[in-house]
């Protein structure tokens, strides 16, 4: 076995259930070409409450993907799981004939940040409406955080190590970490992602204690980060999963290298004290960079948290200036989000599937419904912007005070 040195993680396939399409093709086209879904909520039971504008998943079967009887024991946020894994499978080429002498080499990580709502409402409503014995027995697992973890590895037979990362919004950045740190354990790939179901009534109102949500009905002003118009921000469902796999292995089996996670770090400062996550996401930052060797002036993109509330905004224009100093000036900066909304746990590693499109492609997306930026940030609005794009870095804090950085670069894996 190689040494934990010597075990790079790249990432080798990519799955996207998202607002602005439900497959990675649709994805990156609606990305790169600026479009927003934000739009009005229409979710049975929502009507009268005062969240007004989401990103939702339309057009999405999960039957289409997964068997019967994974649904009827699921909720929403484990049906585009599961999809997105069944994607980002299908794209890096791994199927059960890889690792069928070797399920223990597979493992399955996710992070989540609400759990099963939807599910856990239905039961809940049967319990109090109709009495015990009509609530099923699945409402004991598809509530749960871990839900998501569990049945992929069920479902793939996957053997290795499986975990769930509960770290605020930034836990879909912590979740490929965790990959990262499994793969130089000596696992050979692991099934990596997040993706969030926050729509359903109660998981509504769970939200509306917070004051960072926006609360305006009109789509194109009701999530503006970096303006003077930014009030908040717009929630959102969906997510991505990712195949990271150990560099050397994915080669054995001939699979291609899309990118390589190069660095990471994590920091915590406190729930929205939006002020102190300008040290605490700079500490992040230049940790992600130490860890990835990578200097500050290599950065040919930064995919930023963007969380729409002007102190939160502030803090992080000047994160990123005390952490990479005069090349925070040069480097673009986009927020593609801004036109799907923040799917929490999920947000992060769709900027992360977003920049790996980005590098392949050569092509910064632009933050949609965004225009006259107040900070001295190169934001990329309106429209792509062509550019040469070998690393990138991706940021995420949390409404609870997590903060996660992570550096990524253009595969094929670079020599050690």
């Amino acid at each position: 076995m190689r040494s934990p040195k010597e075990r790079r993680s790249v990432v080798t396939g990519i799955g996207v259930i998202a607002p602005n399409g439900v497959s990675t093709e649709s994805f990156w086209k609606a990305t790169v070409e600026g479009v927003s879904v934000l739009d009005r909520v229409t979710r049975d039971g929502c009507e009268h409450l005062p969240l007004k504008v989401a990103g939702e998943v339309r057009g999405f079967d999960p039957a289409d993907l997964i068997e019967e009887r994974y649904l009827v024991q699921t909720d929403r946020f484990t049906h585009f799981a599961m999809a997105a894994a069944n994607l980002a499978l299908d794209d890096a080429r791994l199927g059960r004939a890889d690792y069928a002498d070797s399920p223990f080499a597979v493992g399955v990580v996710t992070a989540a940040g609400s759990g099963g709502g939807e599910f856990g409402q239905r039961e809940l409503q049967r319990l109090w409406g109709q009495g015990s014995r009509y609530v099923g027995p699945y409402q004991s697992i598809a509530w749960f955080y871990a839900a998501s973890t569990g049945q992929i590895s069920i479902r793939g037979g996957f053997k290795g190590p499986c975990g769930v990362v509960a770290s605020d919004e930034a836990g879909g950045l912590d979740a490929l970490a965790h990959a990262c740190r499994t793969i130089r354990r000596g696992t050979d790939a692991v099934v990596v992602g997040a993706a969030e179901a926050p729509l359903a009534p109660y998981s509504v109102v769970c939200q509306l204690g917070y004051e960072d949500l926006s609360s305006l009905d009109d789509p194109v002003r009701a999530y503006r980060p970096f303006t003077r118009d930014a009030c908040g921000f717009v929630p959102a469902e969906g997510g991505a999963m990712l195949v990271v796999e150990e560099a050397a292995a994915a080669e054995s089996r001939g699979a291609t290298p899309r990118a390589v996670l190069l660095g990471h770090a994590a920091t915590f400062t406190g729930a929205s004290r939006w002020e102190e996550s300008r040290a605490g996401l700079a500490h992040a930052i230049r940790g992600a960079l130490e860890d990835a060797q990578c200097a500050p002036e290599e950065i040919d993109v930064v995919f930023a948290d963007a969380l729409g509330v002007p102190s939160a905004d502030r803090a992080e224009a000047l994160a990123l200036a005390d952490a990479l100093g005069r090349h925070a000036d040069r480097v673009p900066v986009t927020a593609p989000k801004t036109g799907t909304g923040r799917a929490y746990c999920g947000a992060p590693v769709l900027d992360l599937a977003a920049a790996v499109l980005a590098m392949e492609n050569g092509v910064v997306p632009p933050t949609p419904n965004v225009v006259d930026v107040c900070h001295d940030l190169d934001v990329v609005t309106g429209r792509a912007r062509p550019a040469e794009l070998r690393t990138a870095l991706v940021l995420s804090r949390g409404l609870m005070g997590s903060n996660a950085a992570m550096v990524l670069r253009q595969g094929p894996t670079p020599p050690s």
